[in-house]
């Protein structure tokens, strides 16, 4: 298990509300078949936050692509083998069989998926999707479902019955599409970010209670979908260990988003930094090297790749970097930087979807272009060189994280929202 997760499960069962609301329920927690990523540990905190509410909590992992049957073959054995720490009760798996292409999926997705819909090919890919193997046996009281193309598959899992569904968005995931089709080749006609975004919208329209993880996504899901119950929930954060060490790191899962922050970092930033240091972690080396195999090779010292236990990193980090210049919703790095209490060095869209003005923190430095962010590093290396490391438990953004985005205080949040159903 590795130390975020396991901070995660501790902090939810020693805290949160007294009252048990789902004591005696099963929560069936729906999310896509992904780990090293933000909405991993998500979904890890969703599942310690239900289990600190009383409930018994099942895991129910979704491919969002054509797969051979779990948990053998594929992608399957990677995504077990890396999830092993999600804490659920009962782990179930599932996805479309490839026996699916004999259906109407290539005319219902497969052919707008070539056109850059990706937005239906997933909804298409999880109707298809089977009743997991012993899913039988068990009697949901709750769904919580992750991300609007789960929706399918979570209605499947209810048997005819009604369940009430709480969908957390994790961003409007057409503007994700949008972003992901920057970097691949469609056919024209080119699916629309309206296209995309209605087949979202649609699918949402079917839940019961649509939770937000930040505040613009609060904002515009409730204009988009005024008839709709709507929460704003911060998500539960897994803890990073507290920074005690020297190092300057960043922290990144690949998407285009990190991409594209990182290439402004190398090109942009690195010149004017006079020689400072930084080392990369996470699997941003991977999509580094896949989109500009030339940027990637004359950085390639600074990326140290995938780590199991990504706490042992922060623990060892004198200043977290976050060079953010694209992406939407709240960034979950980010929340993970603000609660090692690390001096941060970060562009002002790292912390988007906060109620919270950056430069009041006093161990933020921002930088709003790309000399000053060098500047601003250059000053965190030799603060670090020289020792003039300020206690972490006390810093601005610990507190921040504590009162915001703790395990204690999602699953308060959760237990009012959920009251509502």
């Amino acid at each position: 298990m590795s130390h975020i997760s396991s901070s995660a499960a501790r902090g939810a069962q020693t805290a949160g509300p007294q009252a048990r609301p789902f004591a005696g329920k099963t929560v069936a927690v729906v999310h896509a078949a992904w780990h090293s990523c933000g909405s991993y540990q998500v979904n890890v905190s969703q599942i310690a936050a239900y289990k600190a509410l009383g409930a018994r909590v099942v895991s129910v992992a979704l491919m969002d692509d054509l797969a051979p049957r779990p948990p053998l073959g594929g992608r399957w054995p990677a995504y077990i083998e890396a999830s092993r720490d999600i804490g659920a009760d009962r782990r179930f798996y599932s996805g479309a069989p490839f026996s699916a292409l004999a259906s109407r999926l290539l005319v219902d997705g497969w052919w707008r998926l070539i056109h850059g819909d990706q937005a239906s090919w997933l909804i298409e890919i999880a109707k298809r999707a089977p009743l997991p193997e012993g899913f039988e046996s068990e009697s949901i009281d709750f769904i919580h479902a992750n991300h609007y193309f789960t929706l399918p598959f979570a209605e499947r899992l209810m048997r005819g019955r009604k369940v009430p569904v709480v969908l957390e968005t994790q961003d409007i995931q057409a503007r994700q599409y949008v972003l992901r089709n920057k970097g691949g080749f469609f056919i024209p006609p080119y699916a629309t970010y309206d296209g995309m975004l209605e087949v979202e919208l649609a699918w949402m329209r079917r839940a019961d209670l649509c939770a937000h993880l930040n505040e613009e996504e609060h904002r515009d899901f409730q204009k988009l979908l005024p008839e709709l119950q709507h929460a704003l929930i911060y998500p539960a954060v897994a803890s990073a260990p507290l920074a005690r060490g020297r190092e300057i790191i960043i922290v990144a899962s690949d998407n285009y988003a990190n991409y594209m922050s990182l290439r402004w970092l190398l090109q942009e930033v690195v010149p004017f930094a006079g020689g400072a240091r930084v080392a990369i972690y996470g699997n941003i080396d991977g999509g580094v090297k896949r989109r500009d195999a030339a940027l990637y090779e004359s950085h390639r010292a600074l990326f140290k790749g995938r780590v199991d236990d990504i706490g042992a990193v922060y623990a060892n980090a004198g200043c977290v970097l976050l060079p953010t210049v694209e992406g939407h919703g709240l960034s979950i790095k980010a929340v993970e930087a603000l609660s090692c209490g690390a001096p941060l060095v970060a562009t002002p869209l790292a912390f988007r979807g906060m109620q919270v003005d950056p430069a009041r923190l006093r161990n933020v430095a921002l930088a709003e272009n790309a000399r000053q962010f060098a500047a601003l590093w250059g000053e965190a290396q030799a603060r670090t060189v020289s020792g003039e490391l300020a206690d972490p438990e006390r810093s601005d953004t610990r507190r921040l994280y504590e009162d915001a985005f703790s395990p204690e205080a999602y699953a308060r949040a959760l237990a009012m929202a959920a009251a509502a159903l």
